[in-house]
């Protein structure tokens, strides 16, 4: 490069030199130029500065030239070590962390030992593999995972422009970068207006000036683009984090994201066709998953967001009708969102954007959700949007995150569900009253619920989740401790259909339900109407072995699933007449008789055998 540059300023040299030599009547010999006016000095000056100015471009190559070198020595080194495979033979360490959730799932065979170090600190601290994330290209290319008929449709050219938040609490900084620079790249320029960037009190520290410098030069790039910082004083949580986002929002419609993702090709436009037809939608895209080992991306196929009576979110079909169109491009209706939403930016404000009052994380899609449908909006998921979302091995801000979503729930339940509140309690294993939970003040979302004029949550039961069942007849529940011992009914090894006798403690596996009709559900009660509990069973077999097999299954076989219980009392089966009882730590079923002739020989046994007495607490 240097070299072409020479022989570039040698040539315009001699063509100057040709020039002042050949023209005499204009230039004499002695260097002064008559015609123009102007003596040897200003010949000799041009001359100068030609020769500074073919310097300064030469420089300037010059560098462009290095950085180029550095670019193409940085996209070798990706190549090489990607995913941890080529390198060099004498460089491969022992495997040192075999049981780790990362290495059991992703290659890395070929790291160093220090390279090993290196990517599990980094996975257990953001709980997916940012060793890797951090040499993959940051506009890398994604699967087309679309429906084929996705890509022949068109959309209208006056879409409403688009801006979008993301949220985040120490986010790996490449993981970010790839976020930003997918939404720049596969969003139209005309249609993003601001990208908000929420920082709910990060304490990394590349996140900061590291971090700085790359938004800088984004802004550079795109002069267009308005990139808006929020940094919070102190942690908020999730839902905080994306009601600032909200408020600093400028756009027509506002895209609230995490920020482990990365957007496909044409992400935007089916989501904002949808809201531009009806201004009180919400809609959300369809979640490719992303691997936390290996960072490839999976193919989800569209499905609705649902949610059980613990407000947990899962994936369900979409409604019946939706599959009867034979169209898989169609948006379908979803009684909730995950936690991504797309709406219209004032239609969010008017019905109350999110819940303040959630603590950390959980419940705010689920309380959305009802809140939209019942207050007179609606919810789709767009099958033709598309974006790839990381999902964490862990949570490292919050590793147990129950606590947080318990109360949420709660918070959920205490404002919008009516008389079918105790159904979240029953989830969670709580009871009614004085659980003892500080859901803290709901009388401002009362009061908004009220102003919405919104519809009873028996509407959306009946008109939007169907599916979701009720526990209406539920007399006890708890866990079902034996009497003369810390012993309790444990559901025992899943998968497994024989229950065991456990010491007592308050995991789901010994959260026993007993309804009016006799059934007894061990470890937990199925949310919606599609599952089927398992029920504890007596079938009349001569080894005396209680079962937990699926009820509907049991009955249709004419197993006893139905047992008479009284508080402090045996505990009966009504077909049977065989008692639950504990013999030598083991759940045996035996007729009542059986006890009295075995007393003296009980008494005489190390163990603790009794009939099985029992509370449910």
């Amino acid at each position: 490069m240097k070299v072409v540059w020479i022989k570039r300023f040698l040539l315009i040299l001699a063509g100057i030199c040709s020039i002042y030599y050949m023209v005499p009547s204009f230039i004499n010999r002695d260097g002064t130029i008559e015609s123009f006016g102007h003596g040897s000095h200003g010949m000799e000056q041009s001359v100068k500065d030609l020769y500074n100015l073919v310097k300064d471009l030469h420089l300037k190559q010059e560098s462009m030239h290095k950085l180029l070198e550095e670019d193409q020595d940085r996209q070798r080194k990706i190549e090489e070590k990607t995913i941890g495979m080529v390198k060099k033979p004498g460089n491969k360490g022992k495997k040192l962390f075999p049981k780790s959730a990362l290495f059991q799932n992703w290659g890395g065979e070929n790291l160093s030992e220090d390279e090993q170090k290196e990517a599990q600190a980094l996975f257990e601290k953001y709980g997916y593999n940012v060793f890797l994330s951090d040499r993959l290209p940051l506009n890398r290319p994604l699967p087309d995972t679309r429906d084929p008929r996705c890509l022949m449709k068109t959309y209208p050219k006056d879409l409403p422009s688009i801006g979008v938040v993301l949220t985040y609490l120490d986010e790996a900084l490449s993981i970010l970068k790839r976020a930003i620079r997918s939404i720049i790249d596969r969003t139209p320029k005309s249609l993003l207006k601001e990208i908000i960037l929420v920082d709910d009190h990060s304490r990394n520290d590349d996140l900061k000036q590291d971090f700085d410098m790359y938004i800088k030069t984004i802004e550079d790039q795109n002069p267009g683009l308005l990139m808006t910082r929020v940094r919070h004083s102190e942690q908020l949580g999730l839902t905080t984090a994306r009601i600032s986002g909200w408020k600093a929002a400028t756009a027509d419609v506002v895209a609230i994201l995490d920020a482990h993702i990365e957007v496909h090709d044409q992400w935007a436009e089916p989501l904002l066709t949808q809201i531009k037809g009806d201004r009180k939608l919400i809609v959300s895209p369809v979640f490719d998953r992303v691997n936390y080992y290996d960072l490839e991306v999976v193919n989800y196929i569209p499905a609705s967001h649902a949610f059980d009576w613990a407000l947990w979110c899962m994936y369900e079909r979409f409604r019946p009708e939706w599959y009867k169109l034979n169209d898989p491009t169609l948006p379908g209706k979803s009684p909730s969102v995950m936690g991504i939403l797309v709406a219209d930016r004032t239609y969010l404000g008017e019905i109350g954007v999110l819940d303040g009052g959630m603590k950390v994380y959980g419940g705010e899609n689920v309380e959305l959700g009802i809140r939209v449908w019942t207050c007179g909006g609606s919810i789709e998921v767009v099958p033709c949007s598309k974006i790839a979302h990381i999902e964490r091995s862990h949570k490292p801000y919050m590793p147990d995150f129950s606590i947080a979503m318990k109360r949420n729930a709660l918070r959920v339940a205490e404002v919008w569900m009516d008389d079918y509140k105790h159904n979240v309690n029953l989830a969670w294993n709580l009871p009614f009253k004085d659980h003892g939970i500080d859901i803290g003040d709901v009388s401002e979302r009362k009061e908004l619920r009220k102003r919405l004029n919104c519809k009873p949550f028996k509407w959306y039961l009946d008109n939007v989740y169907p599916l979701l069942d009720t526990w209406d007849d539920i007399l006890a529940y708890g866990k079902l401790k034996n009497l003369d011992a810390n012993m309790c009914l444990d559901q025992g090894p899943v998968p497994g259909h024989t229950p065991i006798a456990y010491v007592c403690y308050f995991y789901a596996s010994q959260h026993t339900y007993f309804r009016e009709t006799g059934e007894l559900y061990i470890g937990g009660i199925k949310s919606h109407k599609y599952n089927a509990n398992r029920c504890l069973t007596d079938d009349g077999n001569k080894d005396n072995e209680p079962g937990l097999n699926d009820c509907h299954q049991s009955l249709q076989k004419r197993i006893g699933i139905y047992w008479d219980f009284t508080q402090g009392k045996e505990l009966k089966n009504k077909k049977t007449s065989r008692c639950l009882e504990i013999m030598n730590s083991k759940l045996v079923v035996q007729r009542t008789q059986w006890e009295k002739q075995q007393k003296e020989q009980r008494e005489e046994q190390l163990r603790v055998d009794s009939a099985l007495s029992a509370v449910l607490l």
